[in-house]
């Protein structure tokens, strides 16, 4: 075993947009290993806080508040206080469906803070607190679609390949240090972000039946980040989109695309 593999996460974890979907399983299987848990989330979490607990937590706290606002960001870290993180999963995440241009631009705006600005400002404090300590570790969601020009969905799609590249490189510069950095990227999943995103009824990605299970999916990247891995795709299929998403010309990427996102009479 490596230094930076381990058989179980152990400690206080905070994992963001807990409330449902990867975060949630995430949190779930955190809590069979023990862990001390901070649940967060910008809605209710009162379900996920029993189903955690029924999951063996060594002790459970929620916290409601906007990832995508400074003073969110601010209010999560007074809520951890002067406590040590020993792992922290950055799952909190957005998108809106349709085309960019027909945005208001408040709402690309909200998704930008939250996917990216709110994930990197929580990173940066939480990270610098376990470099100086030489422990800890970050999961963070990013997505195979970051290797995607995404037309119709394109304002995710744009943050999560910023997420995907960052989270390579912070684990680079991390790389003598026993600070964990993993990237969990997942392909279309089963939960709300089809219907958040308003993509749920008009769109072939929102329709199709082969979405895979959130459970499977943070799974994938438990496994992962015990491992010490800085980067896992989720399902084979997927490692085989994310790969040929990668040598196909970006246009013929970005068409597939279209076809799978593009809204129903559009």
């Amino acid at each position: 075993m490596s230094k930076n593999e381990v058989d179980k996460l152990s400690g206080f974890t905070v994992v963001t947009g807990a409330s449902s979907g990867i975060g949630r399983e995430l949190a779930k299987l955190a809590a069979k290993d023990g862990c001390d848990m901070l649940l967060v989330a910008d809605r209710d979490l009162a379900a996920a806080e029993m189903e955690v607990r029924d999951c063996g937590a060594a002790s459970v706290e929620i916290l409601e508040c906007d990832l995508a606002t400074e003073s969110g960001v601010q209010e999560l870290m007074d809520k951890i206080g002067t406590r040590q993180v020993d792992n922290l999963m950055a799952n909190a995440g957005t998108s809106e469906g349709g085309a960019f241009l027909d945005h208001e631009w408040g709402q690309i705006v909200h998704t930008i803070h939250t996917n990216i600005t709110g994930t990197v400002s929580l990173i940066y404090r939480v990270g610098r607190t376990m470099r100086d300590s030489n422990r800890g570790r970050i999961l963070v969601t990013g997505s195979i679609v970051g290797d995607m020009p995404g037309p119709y969905n394109l304002i995710y799609n744009s943050t999560k390949a910023f997420i995907d590249d960052f989270c390579v490189g912070l684990a680079t510069e991390l790389k003598d240090t026993d600070v964990v950095i993993t990237c969990l990227l997942p392909g279309v999943t089963d939960t709300e972000f089809f219907r958040n995103a308003d993509m749920e009824d008009d769109t072939m990605v929102g329709q199709t039946d082969m979405k895979a299970d959130p459970a499977k999916v943070a799974k994938d990247g438990y496994e992962a980040l015990l491992e010490g891995e800085t980067k896992e795709v989720s399902g084979l299929m997927n490692k085989v989109q994310y790969f040929f998403a990668d040598i196909l010309p970006a246009p013929l990427v970005s068409k597939m695309h279209e076809r799978m996102a593009k809204p129903d009479g559009k």
